[in-house]
């Protein structure tokens, strides 16, 4: 996976979790869950459909490293090579 299709990954996760995000206009360093003001609850969906959608297994200890669509992008395409 390429790092342009990692970050549409990313951004359609967090659609599917928050449909009226304007992920869009997410900065890429940014704090998406700060932005979105999206709780745990939110953020776990969101982690789980990007694992589903990416086919990646993603562990509690590797949450923290989800935390802005850059940082997301950078995880899949590590772990998916």
């Amino acid at each position: 996976m390429d790092r342009a299709d990692a970050l549409d990954m990313a951004k359609e996760a967090i659609s599917s979790v928050v449909p009226d995000a304007d992920v869009a206009g997410l900065p890429p360093q940014g704090e998406f869950r700060e932005v979105l003001e999206m709780d745990s609850l939110d953020f776990l969906n969101f982690v789980e459909v990007l694992s589903e959608m990416s086919g990646v297994r993603i562990d509690d200890e590797d949450t923290p490293r989800l935390t802005t669509l850059s940082r997301s992008a950078d995880f899949l395409v590590t772990h998916t090579q």
